[in-house]
């Protein structure tokens, strides 16, 4: 598998600037997306949980509703936890641009939540609120750590 130099190379400064290993912030990036940037989905359970009520109270439009259920971008950022921690643009698909720094959100939650959300089987937790998270390291993407060229 060949690995977008661009992208690794974001990846490694988004991992610089918060004092992580690079090989993890790539391993992330890895296992959630396989280095698509324009990776998103869904999350029903997430959406029911932490955003359904904005929409049903008028605080948030429809589309802006749905945008906040999906995840977003390299690292898989949860619409509603980028508008939690700032982030501002008017569209969420912004997350998905890479050259916008928008792995530094990401890495910086990493770095605030430490390495015991990659050392269980479990989720790697983001934001301060919301706490229905990606998918954590399987141990493939572990493998894959070691052929990511840093």
């Amino acid at each position: 598998m060949a690995f977008p130099a661009q992208l690794v190379t974001l990846a490694r400064r988004a991992a610089a600037a918060q004092s992580l290993d690079p090989a993890l912030v790539c391993a992330v990036v890895e296992q959630e997306t396989a280095w698509n940037p324009w990776a998103m989905r869904y999350e029903p359970l997430f959406f029911a949980k932490y955003v359904a009520s904005l929409y049903t109270n008028n605080k948030v439009s429809a589309s802006e509703a749905y945008a906040r259920g999906f995840s977003w971008g390299l690292m898989q950022v949860m619409g509603q936890v980028a508008r939690e921690v700032g982030f501002d643009p008017l569209f969420l698909s912004a997350l998905c641009d890479p050259e916008q720094g928008r792995l530094q959100s990401p890495a910086q939650e990493i770095r605030r939540h430490g390495w015991r959300h990659l050392a269980r089987p479990a989720r790697l937790e983001w934001g301060s609120q919301s706490r229905l998270p990606s998918p954590g390291l399987s141990p493939q993407a572990a493998l894959l750590v070691n052929r990511i060229p840093l």
